[in-house]
């Protein structure tokens, strides 16, 4: 991390949450959440950069995420958040980066899942597209995060064409009893199905959103409901079970 000293006044670390596959009752992947040393937020942490070096601490905090998956002993995939800016930075070169450093720890590019978060208006598409499809091309997973809630969902779904979504838990939220997210999200589903898109729904809370989720089909899910974030560990996973029919 040769960046890393430019921020030793900044005391962070990381949390882990699983995304569990209900279908078969094992952890897909552990995402990356970015803490404060006594497990601040990471708004509290993000507040201690300043914005014009908000690329590299971004970039810094990757690595560091991925050094400590590497010390707990994660065999599965990891979800790791990049802002479509940062993909774009030099042509890819912070991903290329975040590929290096994964593959020196023994992590494969199989097991990366870039998340790139909705935050960001991408106004031209083809760059980030072609960036994005060089790096599948070396098995690194792509996602959509807080599918749902930020800029130009429909147009990433169609132009970038992900290997995963993930719903926005504002769409999740109390979804078994408010009928247009139910007509959204089954919509969004069945779009997803034909495409070939896997799905996750994230912030899952409680039995019921659980129950009518899976209803419809879907199987991967993020949420408290299944293990709150851990901070620097790997925490128990809850597999909800309901009565045979």
């Amino acid at each position: 991390m040769r960046e890393g000293s430019r921020f030793h006044n900044i005391a962070f670390t990381h949390a882990f949450q699983a995304i569990v596959d209900t279908s078969e009752s094992k952890v897909s992947s552990y995402e990356a959440l970015i803490r404060g040393s006594n497990n601040e937020s990471a708004g509290h942490v993000f507040s201690q950069v300043r914005p014009d070096d908000m690329v590299w601490f971004d970039q810094v905090s990757r690595e560091k995420a991925l050094l400590t998956a590497a010390r707990l002993g994660i065999d599965c995939a990891i979800n790791l958040n990049f802002f479509p800016s940062s993909v774009l930075f030099n042509n890819g070169t912070l991903l290329e980066r975040t590929v290096q450093t994964a593959m020196d720890l023994g992590i494969g590019a199989e097991r990366l899942v870039v998340e790139l978060t909705e935050a960001e208006l991408v106004r031209d598409t083809e760059p980030l597209r072609a960036i994005l499809n060089n790096f599948r091309r070396k098995k690194v997973v792509i996602a959509i995060d807080d599918f749902g809630a930020g800029y130009s969902g429909l147009n990433m779904l169609a132009e970038i064409h992900p290997d995963i979504i993930k719903i926005d838990m504002a769409l999740v939220r109390d979804i078994h009893k408010r009928g247009a997210r139910q007509s959204i999200v089954h919509a969004i589903h069945s779009v997803c199905l034909d495409l070939g898109i896997r799905v996750i729904a994230e912030g899952v809370e409680t039995v019921a959103e659980f129950d009518f989720l899976r209803s419809i089909g879907i199987s991967l899910f993020q949420g408290h409901l299944f293990g709150k974030p851990s901070f620097e560990s790997l925490s128990a996973v809850h597999f909800p079970t309901f009565p045979a029919t």
